[in-house]
């Protein structure tokens, strides 16, 4: 079977990374963005898609329907990690996987109780004063009707996701690229790899190992050693972690 293929290959790598996008987190019952009932096929508010409200320039022409439509279809407060999630922390736990890089938003990997986590569009939970850079909770964000604005000067808070338009952040992405090269094992997971830069990080694995795991298929699949179509969280939920011997890092860039 291929799970018993994925058992095997986890515990025969040194070095393991997690790319995951929107599909890690709909067992948390957060939709997906460009699934079949995806956030892509909705329009709202005169027919506008969900890329055109979630660009930069339309939160700042519009940032009250912005706003409006982000608490509506991006913030889910009840969601809670799913067996994916849970998996993949008891493996860093265990010193089995070296980082997360993630696609979604919605902070649940380090809800999980995972550390070493590279959100390339940035989190939910990550508001700023655009004024007086004071950050500001994602409970304000949420329970404020209209555009929340900073306790300190009045300012508008500005939520700390990457808007379509912007680029991800430097550090976020050069550490994600960073791990995803220093890995001897990829893995691919719910995501269907069509926003960019984020896919373009994949460019940057030469290791030994790629194994992807999704519903729908991949181009990417073609250069792996393994594909299983099926949910993440319930390939992930049958691995039996092995726990290896912590690793000393002598050097931030060991």
């Amino acid at each position: 079977m291929n799970e018993n293929k994925l058992q095997e290959m986890i515990e025969k790598s040194t070095r393991i990374v997690f790319f995951g996008g929107a599909g890690v987190s709909t067992g948390s019952r957060i939709p997906d963005f460009r699934g079949v009932n995806g956030l892509e096929k909705e329009t709202a508010y005169g027919g506008l898609t969900m890329e055109m409200i979630l660009s930069k320039s339309f939160f700042y022409l519009h940032p009250d329907l912005f706003y409006r439509y982000y608490r509506e279809h991006l913030l889910c407060p009840d969601a809670v990690p799913n067996q994916a999630h849970l998996k993949l922390a008891e493996m860093e736990m265990k010193n089995c996987l070296a980082a997360v890089v993630t696609q979604n938003i919605d902070g649940l990997h380090q809800k999980a109780g995972s550390r070493s986590v590279y959100p390339l569009h940035g989190s939910i939970y990550d508001n700023v004063c655009m004024e007086c850079g004071r950050p500001c909770s994602f409970e304000t964000v949420l329970e404020t009707e209209g555009v929340p604005k900073c306790p300190s000067c009045g300012g508008v808070i500005r939520p700390g996701i990457t808007l379509y338009g912007e680029a991800p952040d430097t550090l976020v992405m050069r550490g994600a690229c960073r791990e995803i090269a220093r890995c001897d094992l990829l893995i691919v997971a719910g995501t269907s790899l069509t926003v960019e830069p984020a896919s373009s990080c994949l460019s940057y694995f030469h290791g030994k190992t790629l194994v992807v795991i999704n519903e729908e298929p991949l181009a990417i699949e073609k250069e792996a050693a393994l594909s299983i179509r099926g949910r993440v969280e319930e390939i992930l939920d049958g691995i039996q972690v092995p726990e290896r011997p912590q690793r000393v890092r002598k050097n931030w860039w060991s």
